[in-house]
This record gives C-alpha cells, sequence and structure tokens, in this order.
C-alpha cells in the first residue's frame, strides 16, 4: 500500500491512460464523467506538497545552522527566518487541508452521476486518489513532528556545552531543565560573572536567551501545525481500511485483465492454428476426392474406346 500512496503516486495526465483502463474506466467518456477536472485539482494539491518539501527543507538547514552560533544577533536573524517559513507551513497547510475536505464533498456528489456510483470505477480512482493526499498529509505531520523533536533535543545539548564552556563544569539535569524552561541564565553563571567579570560572558547570555525565545516560539507554531495534521490524520486512519479494499479490489481486476490478455492471445493462436490446419484437411479432402473420382470415371478407357 506504501507505494500507491506514497509520494511517487503519479496521477494519471492523459485521458485512456492504462490505469483508468484497468479500473475499468471508458477512456471516451471519462472527461464527461469529471475525471480530467477531478485529477487537475488532485496535481494543484500535489504542488502544494512540494511547496512544504522546499519549506521543511529550509527550516531544517536553519536549525542545523543555529547549532553553529554563538551570537544573539545571528540566532535572531534564524529565528526571524524560522518563523516565517513555519507561518507560510500552516498557511499552505490549512489550504491543502480545505482542498482536500473540498474533494471529499465533490466526491460525494458525483456519486449522484450515472455510472459513478459508490463502488464503481470511477468512485475507486477518485476515492484511492484523495486519500493518498490524505496520506501524504499524515506523512508530512511525522516529518514536521520529527523536526520539533529534534529541536527540542538538541536545543539541550546546545545549553548544555554553553553553560560547561562558561563555568567550566558541567551543571546537572535539573539545572538544565529551569534553563531551558525559563531562559534565566544569569542566576546559573552567578558565579562566572563574579570571577570573569559580566562583559566577558554577555555575549554568551544573550545568545542563550534568544535561542530560548527562539526555540520557545518556533515549538509553538510547529504543534498548531501539527494539529491541523491530526485533524487529517483522523481522516486517514477512518478511510484506511475502505482503501486497503479498493487496492485489493484494484489489484484483482489488474490480475484479471492481464489473464484475459494473455488467455485471448493464446486464443487467436490456436484459431489460427485452427484455420491454418483446416485449409490443409481441406486440400487433403479434395486431392482424396479428385483421385477417388478420377479412378471411378477412367477418362483414359473412354478415350481408347473412341478411338
Amino acid at each position: 500500500m506504501n507505494d500507491l500512496l506514497s509520494d511517487s503516486f503519479e496521477i494519471p495526465r492523459r485521458q485512456g491512460s492504462r490505469s483508468d483502463i484497468e479500473l475499468g474506466i471508458n477512456p471516451t467518456y471519462s472527461g464527461e464523467l469529471g475525471l480530467s477536472n477531478f485529477y487537475r485539482r488532485v496535481q494543484d494539491i500535489d504542488k502544494q506538497y512540494d511547496k512544504l518539501n522546499k519549506l521543511l527543507k529550509k527550516l531544517q538547514d536553519a536549525h542545523e545552522e543555529s547549532k553553529s552560533v554563538t551570537k544573539a544577533a545571528a540566532m535572531k536573524a534564524i529565528k526571524q527566518r524560522m518563523e516565517k517559513d513555519v507561518d507560510e507551513v500552516q498557511k499552505i497547510a490549512r489550504l491543502i487541508k480545505s482542498q482536500i475536505e473540498e474533494l471529499d464533498k465533490d466526491n460525494l456528489t458525483n456519486r449522484q452521476k450515472p455510472g459513478c456510483g459508490k463502488g464503481t470505477a470511477i468512485d475507486r480512482a477518485r476515492t484511492v486518489a484523495t486519500v493518498a493526499l490524505k496520506k501524504k498529509l499524515k506523512e508530512k505531520m511525522t516529518e514536521f513532528q520529527t523536526l520539533r523533536e529534534n529541536i527540542h533535543h538538541e536545543y539541550r545539548e546546545v545549553v548544555e556545552r554553553r553553560v560547561y564552556t562558561v563555568t567550566g563544569t558541567y551543571a546537572d539535569e535539573e539545572t538544565i531543565d529551569r534553563l531551558i524552561e525559563t531562559g534565566d541564565s544569569e542566576q546559573i553563571f552567578q558565579k562566572a560573572i563574579q570571577e570573569q567579570g559580566r562583559g566577558q560572558i554577555t555575549d554568551t547570555l544573550a545568545e542563550i536567551h534568544e535561542r530560548h525565545d527562539a526555540v520557545r516560539e518556533v515549538e509553538r507554531k510547529l504543534l498548531e501545525l501539527q494539529q491541523i495534521f491530526l485533524d487529517m490524520a483522523v481522516l486517514v486512519e477512518a478511510q484506511g481500511d475502505m482503501l486497503d479494499n479498493i487496492e485489493s479490489q484494484v489489484s484483482s481486476a489488474v490480475d484479471h485483465v492481464h489473464q484475459g490478455n494473455d488467455a485471448l492471445q493464446r486464443a487467436k493462436a490456436l484459431q489460427k492454428n485452427s484455420r491454418k490446419w483446416m485449409c490443409i484437411a481441406i486440400i487433403i479432402l479434395l486431392i482424396i476426392a479428385t483421385v477417388i473420382v478420377v479412378g471411378v470415371l477412367k477418362p483414359w478407357h473412354q478415350s481408347n474406346k473412341g478411338a
């Protein structure tokens, strides 16, 4: 099932495609039944998924860049870029969700058309494509959730390194947890400030504070994004069994089509051979009949008597 519904899911781009035929769809009137317009809308949604993939890559790259940043100003710039990209992701995700919901409504309406009822080839084709789009959205949810978890986990590692760099000692988990939660690092670095002076660690304090704000804000926005995905994931799970059944039916139909084609080819070959042997048999019978007729009439005897 994963292969059918993965990012490599291809939408038929022309009438009369092999997938249409295998599903039992007559290519001569598929356009009249709304499939051409339906697949154009599916392709439009796929383009939105391409945008999500690019934004995800930008966010992943920005996160990697942030791990090596040591200045507050640089961290702030990365934070602003990531917030902007996450806002765009939310916008696209909401658009995809609304477009898929519209496809669901149109699929139900389309069942009222002659020849497009529930379980027909047209209905199965529309359902498979729509559920595939929903599954893609669910997969995106997993990828963005993984990004959020990585940001949270690796933020902790960065904070631990900053504390060690300033104090020369490894802080306990409770201290790191408090720093991650509040972003208030001055108390933790109090001893270092007294020994080294505030000026020498001001940049580190500012960078930790900026990083804390960035991580908290990006995590908050990614959690909001996850809620959008979860709404669609519920629908995917609800339709999962139905999709498995449809795939099984389609696979079975394809097998029957292939078997039928093979049987037709064998029948044609047998028919051709039968005609060949029939012609040979007729020729042999004609030769035998000619010999018998000639033997009975004996025309050469009649010629001798006349002479």
